[in-house]
C-alpha cells in the first residue's frame, strides 16, 4: 500500500503577506525545508536543512486550525525553496479545502500549474528561471543585494512579459539597499525599462513574523 505523501516542514504560522503584490493580506505560511541555491543574503537560512516529515493531511489540518484565529483563504508555500519538494499533492489538497495557494520560489524548478499564484524571485549570479514561469509568474521580485546591477535588472525584465511586474525589494530593508533600489529604479526608467516598482518587507516594518 503506498505511503501518504509527506513534506519536510520547518514551520506553519499565520501572519500577513509582507512582500509583493499581495502585501498586507492575512496569510497562513507553510515553510518547507531545503534549498538548491543558498544565497548569502538569505534571511531564512534555518530552512536550508532539517525539517520534520509531515503528511499532507497533517499540514492541511494545521492550516485549518490556524484559520480559526486568522480568517483567510490564502496559504503561501515558502522556504527555503518549496519547489525542491513535490508540493503538488499539498496544493491540490489545499485547493480542495477552499484555499488559494501562493508559491514563493526562486524559479529554478518547474511551476505547479494547480497553484493560484507564483511569486518568482530569480537569484544571482545568472538570475535564470525555468521557462514555464514566463507565463506562470504573477510577479517577479528582485532582492536588491550588493551585486544587483542595471544589466541584471534589464535581463530579468526582458525574460518576462511586460504585464508581469518586476519588484525591486531592498535586502532586509537595509538603508544602503533602499538607496540602491531607488537608484536602480531611476536608472531603469532612463533606460526605457517599464513595469518596475519598489517595495519593502512589510512584515519587518511592523515587527511581524
Amino acid at each position: 500500500m503506498p505511503q501518504p505523501p509527506t513534506l519536510k516542514t520547518i514551520e506553519i504560522f499565520a501572519s500577513v503577506q509582507g512582500e509583493g503584490l499581495r502585501q498586507g493580506e492575512p496569510t497562513i505560511f507553510v515553510r518547507l525545508a531545503g534549498c538548491n541555491l543558498r544565497c548569502g543574503f538569505c534571511d531564512t537560512k534555518k530552512a536550508w536543512r532539517a525539517g520534520r516529515e509531515m503528511s499532507v493531511e497533517k499540514i492541511v489540518a494545521e492550516v485549518v486550525r490556524l484559520r480559526r484565529d486568522c480568517p483567510t483563504t490564502w496559504v503561501a508555500l515558502t522556504g527555503g525553496e518549496p519547489l525542491a519538494q513535490d508540493v503538488r499533492p499539498l496544493v491540490l489538497r489545499l485547493r480542495d479545502g477552499g484555499f488559494r495557494v501562493q508559491i514563493e520560489t526562486n524559479g529554478t524548478f518547474p511551476p505547479v500549474h494547480a497553484a493560484d499564484w507564483h511569486s518568482v524571485s530569480p537569484k544571482p549570479p545568472d538570475y535564470a528561471v525555468h521557462p514555464g514561469f514566463k507565463k506562470a509568474a504573477r510577479e517577479v521580485k528582485l532582492v536588491v543585494c550588493r551585486t544587483l546591477d542595471l544589466d541584471a535588472v534589464r535581463a530579468v525584465r526582458a525574460a518576462f512579459p511586460p504585464t508581469t511586474p518586476v519588484i525591486l525589494q531592498p535586502q532586509s530593508n537595509a538603508r544602503w539597499s533602499i538607496e540602491k533600489a531607488v537608484g536602480l529604479l531611476e536608472d531603469a526608467g532612463r533606460a526605457g525599462l517599464e513595469g518596475l516598482r519598489l517595495s519593502a518587507q512589510l512584515h519587518k516594518v511592523f515587527g511581524l513574523r
